[in-house]
Order: C-alpha cells, then sequence, then structure tokens
C-alpha cells in the first residue's frame, strides 16, 4: 500500500480541511472566475498562505470558511438574477421582440452594498481607519478621463469629483488638516478625524495617461465598494455637524472648475435670494443613483448651510443664510491643535495665479484660516483687491505689482502648513530656487540626520513661540539648568555657557555609569569591565593622557557572546536588524557626503 494511500471516504484533517483553492472555490459556489474576484473584493476576502500547501505551491488558498462565508451571501443570488435577466434581454433583442426587450429594460434588478458596509464596518471609527485606500482611489478617479474602452463612465467620474470635495469641504471648514506634502507620485494630506490619522494621496492636476497594464475592470470594483463607504462616512460627518447631506452643487461654477467653491452657492447671482428656483437641482436618490428634480424646485437648507461653512455668502446679504443649529467650530474651542491651525492663516487674503495648483490650494488655504481667490469668473474677489497679502505664483511676473502684497511660491503655504509658523518668504520670491521640501512624515531624529532647512525652521519655530533654543549639551528638561537661568535674566551669556560645560561633565561621568551598569545587565562580569578600565588607565598614564576605557569595544565583545548562544531564528532576525541599521547609516553617510559636496560647490562659486 502507498504511503500516502487515503481510503475514499476518509475525513479529510489538517491544511486539507481548512484551505481551498482558488479553483475549488470557483467550482463550489459555481460563479465565472470575475464574479469570485468580485464578491472576494466587496466581501473583503484575501487569499490565505498555509503553512503546508497540499496541492503545490502554484495554487491559490483560501480558508474554508470564508468561501463558505461568500456561499450564504444575498449578493450572490443577486448576481444570478442579473446573468439570467441579461440571458433574457439577449435572447429578446436576437429574436427581434422589441417589446419584450423593452419591458425587460424598465424592470433590470439591482442591487446595493450598504449592508457590506454595515458588516464590515460595524462602528464609524473602524470605517475612518479604513479609509487611507477609499480617498486615494476617489481621488485618482476624480482626476481620470472617461474612457469607454475601460468602463470608465462619466458619470463615475463626476461622482468621484464630488464626494472627494465633500470631503475635502469638511477637511477645510473644520480645519482637520494636519500635513501636506508634494511629491513625485501626487500630494500627499493627512487630516485627524475622530483621533484617527488618515492620510491619502490626489494625483497632480495634469492630463492623465491611462496604462495599458493595468487591469481597471479590478479597480472598478474597489471603486464601488470605496465610493458607497465614501458616501456613508460623508453623511455621518456633515450630520456630525448639523449640516444635511447630500448638498447642492452650483453647476455654474463646476463648470468653470471652482471645485471646492462649487459647493452650496446659488445657480445665478441674478436670482432672488430669499426664493431661488433652480433649473435642474440634481442629488443623490434613496438608492444612491443621481435623480434630477423638476425646474422650479427650492434650494435645499443644505446648499445654504453649507454656503455659510464656506464662506461663499455675505453674513449680511439679506435671505441668504439660513440658521445654523450648532456650528461646527464650537465642538473643538478647546482643542489647541484646531486652534494653532485655524490661526494659522487668520486675517490673511491669498490670490492664485492661473499656473499653481489651485485645486490643492484652495483646499489647504481655507483650512488653516485664510481667504483665497483666482483668477477667473465667479472668484470671490479681483486681483486688483487692496487687501491681498499674498499672490501665489509660479513663474516670472509680468505687468503691473501691487507693493502692498508679498509674491511667493506655492511651496511657500505648504511649508508653512508643515511648519506651522509663518516662514520668511525672501527665499520662495518668484524666480528663485525654493529651499529644500521637507516631509513632515519623516522624524528627523529617529532617522539620525537632520537637515539644515530643518534646523532653521526649528529655530524660527522657538522663536515664534517666545522660546530660546537649548544651549549645547543642556536639556531642555533640566531643572534649574543654565537654559532657565538666561531665560529668566539670573545669570548671562557667558555664566550660561560655563555652568552648560561643567553639567556638560557631569553628564559625561552619568553615561560612564550607565555604560557599566548596561555592560554588566548583557552579561559581562565586573572584573572584566574594571580590568579593562585599569589597564586603559595604566596605558593612559604612561602616555600622559586621560581617557575613558573602550566601553564600546565590550559591549561589542558581549554582543558577539550573546549572539552566539541565541537561537537560529532569533541570531537571523537580529542579523537582519543589524543590516538595517547600517544601511541606515549608510543612508545619511550619503546625505551628509552630499550635503559637503554643494557646500563646497557654493564656496568656489
Amino acid at each position: 500500500m502507498p504511503k500516502h494511500y487515503r481510503p475514499p471516504g476518509k475525513k479529510k484533517e489538517g491544511n486539507a480541511a481548512r484551505y481551498i483553492t482558488r479553483s475549488q472555490a470557483v467550482k463550489s459556489l459555481q460563479v465565472s472566475l470575475s464574479l469570485f474576484r468580485k464578491l472576494c473584493i466587496l466581501k473583503g476576502i484575501f487569499p490565505r498562505e498555509p503553512k503546508k500547501k497540499v496541492k503545490g505551491n502554484h495554487h491559490t488558498y483560501y480558508h474554508l470558511k470564508d468561501i463558505m462565508f461568500l456561499k450564504h451571501e444575498p449578493l450572490l443570488e443577486k448576481f444570478r438574477e442579473m446573468r439570467a435577466y441579461e440571458k433574457k434581454v439577449k435572447k429578446a433583442m436576437s429574436k427581434k421582440n422589441r417589446d419584450l426587450a423593452e419591458r425587460l429594460l424598465t424592470r433590470k434588478p439591482t442591487y446595493t452594498l450598504d449592508m457590506l458596509i454595515r458588516e464590515r464596518y460595524p462602528t464609524f471609527i473602524d470605517a475612518l481607519r479604513d479609509l487611507d485606500d477609499c480617498l486615494s482611489m476617489v481621488h485618482l478617479f476624480a482626476a481620470l478621463p472617461a474612457v469607454e474602452r475601460e468602463k470608465i463612465e462619466v458619470k463615475r467620474v463626476h461622482n468621484c469629483r464630488r464626494l472627494s470635495h465633500e470631503w475635502q469641504a469638511y477637511i477645510s471648514r473644520t480645519h482637520k488638516l494636519r500635513k501636506t506634502f508634494i511629491s513625485v507620485k501626487g500630494i500627499y494630506y493627512q487630516a485627524e478625524v475622530e483621533g484617527q490619522k488618515i492620510t491619502w494621496l490626489t494625483p497632480h492636476a495634469l492630463q492623465q495617461v491611462l496604462p495599458v497594464d493595468v487591469d481597471f475592470k479590478v479597480m472598478l470594483t474597489f471603486l464601488e465598494f470605496y465610493e458607497t463607504l465614501l458616501a456613508f462616512v460623508n453623511f455621518r460627518i456633515y450630520h456630525s455637524i448639523n449640516v444635511k447631506y447630500p448638498p447642492i452643487l452650483d453647476p455654474r461654477l463646476e463648470a468653470l472648475a471652482a471645485d471646492l467653491y462649487a459647493l452650496s452657492r446659488y445657480f445665478d447671482a441674478n436670482t432672488t435670494a430669499p426664493t431661488v428656483e433652480s433649473q435642474a437641482v440634481s442629488s443623490y436618490g434613496s438608492n444612491g443613483q443621481v435623480e434630477d428634480k423638476p425646474a422650479g424646485a427650492k434650494l435645499a437648507e443644505s446648499e445654504l448651510r453649507l454656503a455659510q461653512l464656506q464662506h461663499q455668502l455675505p453674513s449680511n446679504e439679506p435671505g441668504a443664510l439660513m440658521h445654523l443649529v450648532e456650528d461646527a467650530a464650537g465642538k473643538d474651542e478647546d482643542d489647541e491643535e484646531v486652534k494653532e491651525c485655524k490661526n494659522l492663516f487668520k486675517n490673511k487674503k491669498f490670490f492664485l495665479s492661473r499656473e499653481v495648483p489651485r485645486e490643492s490650494l484652495l483646499f489647504v488655504i481655507p483650512a488653516f484660516g485664510g481667504v483665497v481667490s483666482w483668477e477667473g469668473e465667479g472668484a470671490p474677489f479681483g486681483e486688483s483687491d487692496q487687501s491681498i497679502t499674498y499672490q501665489i505664483v509660479d513663474r516670472t511676473m509680468q505687468g503691473h505689482r501691487f507693493l502692498s502684497r508679498e509674491y511667493v511660491q506655492p511651496q511657500w503655504v505648504f511649508d508653512c502648513i508643515n511648519a506651522r509658523v509663518i516662514l520668511p518668504t525672501e527665499e520662495y520670491m518668484v524666480g528663485r530656487v525654493p529651499p529644500p521640501h521637507l516631509s513632515p512624515f519623516v522624524d528627523n531624529e529617529a532617522e539620525g540626520y537632520v537637515p539644515e532647512y530643518a534646523e532653521t525652521i526649528n529655530r524660527l519655530q522657538a522663536a515664534a513661540r517666545k522660546e530660546i533654543l537649548p544651549i549645547l549639551g543642556v536639556g531642555k528638561e533640566d531643572l534649574d539648568d543654565p537654559q532657565n537661568l538666561l531665560v529668566e535674566g539670573i545669570i548671562d551669556r557667558a555664566e550660561a555657557i560655563e555652568a552648560a560645560e561643567k553639567k556638560r561633565k557631569m553628564s559625561i561621568l552619568q553615561k560612564q555609569y550607565h555604560d557599566e551598569l548596561k555592560i554588566e545587565l548583557q552579561g559581562v562580569q565586573y572584573s572584566s569591565v574594571s580590568n579593562a578600565t585599569k589597564q586603559n588607565s595604566v596605558e593612559d598614564t604612561e602616555a600622559g593622557g586621560e581617557s575613558l576605557p573602550d566601553f564600546q569595544q565590550i559591549a561589542e565583545d558581549a554582543a558577539n557572546i550573546s549572539k552566539v548562544v541565541m537561537p537560529r531564528k532569533k541570531r537571523r532576525l537580529y542579523e537582519a536588524m543589524q543590516i538595517g541599521k547600517e544601511r541606515k547609516r549608510a543612508d545619511i553617510g550619503l546625505l551628509k557626503e552630499r550635503k559637503r559636496k554643494i557646500d563646497e560647490a557654493k564656496k568656489s562659486e
């Protein structure tokens, strides 16, 4: 009898009972491969990696419980109904029975993903934690062109733009934006909503070329789920500030690419304010589809409320504003971070030239308390407004220049946001090469390398907070340190430096004591440490100098001894960690070498 012979009818055990291949799963569900993939994406089911692959390494495995989970999914029956319906329509069209085909087309079965959202995200915090990819995907398709070949419909693109603008309007109005960074891939944003940090990527406002090696069918399936998820999230966050959802877009401003400012504006400036009537207001129906309201319908309350949130309607305009139940800013009045973001560009007016990334600046400037306008029809104020403090330009200025404002490059706005201070504009003037655009997502202290411009920003931040940077060798956390005495005016600068030097020597002795304790904890006997100390002291005495024992060599010897007795698995993990540290040190050395060469080149010039 063969060694692996299993009698027929014997129950499977182990991995063979818990895992199933993709082909077996498709056969069990009796669906096509594309439909199986779509169900897995919508339900959030992904392949698993069993410890022992029974069918071989060339198969994709799924957990049997996940497949049984799909087997009882109501969507599966809906997809079968839709497939049977398509066959009936095709059969009627082939028989040229137009009456039957038209009747069938009016009874097309539909489905919604509402229950899947509630199933996958039981709480609102769960939805916020999984919103990064959702926002990146929606913003991506909002910038893509409608291509019939890839089944990217115009309606999907417009819906993505609408959802992304609604999200940005909330983040901008409630001052939830925290970080932003311009990269080659696009513009990164990070917001904080209900304690959750949400990071997403938006593409640059350029003409997008669709690659041929991307499966847009899979991406559209993800987008279908993400559209429903973002609509639920927008509904919740708008109601959290007592604003009705969905808002009504002004098609005139939307056609002019006014973006966020298209939210909650009147259809025409000449219409009567108290009883404004529209021609055709587009809004969401109960099934999530776009519906057309009849002509003459009154603008909804949400339009006027969001108009107030966007600061687009003057407060003294009669009949323009409706009563807002509770202002969103009132909730976060005690939040220091919200206050800081709200007051960064307070009482500052910006004007955007036509060549700058307008959509991004219209989002980030109001999020930090600024007022912004642009060049074009529908703008709140024109270029000749004397109250403008900054004009954002990205090319050589031609024509009249106003002496009452400063002309800066777009990078200045993003650097001010990340630093949370108003940076000097000299380095960002038109025609100059701006300073390095530092990423706020990188911890310079953890990386071990602080760029020169980051140190400049730290000094500006300390000056804005009316702090004095620590003296070399002394930390701000020390009690009665020269830093505090200097600030209080008890001692002068020379005495502070002398006291700092004494404190630095004391810290060296304390470090030596802690190093000895650390070496003892690593398993090195105190006798070897003392012998090494004595030997070094004897050598130093003969040489006529004073130095500390080579604790680094002792620590390396202790680490080598502990590495020998490590298990193989832990030793490999330790070696991988050391390789990563060496790679990081090499990168830091490369950055320092580049900085040195740049400084030498500047001196030679």
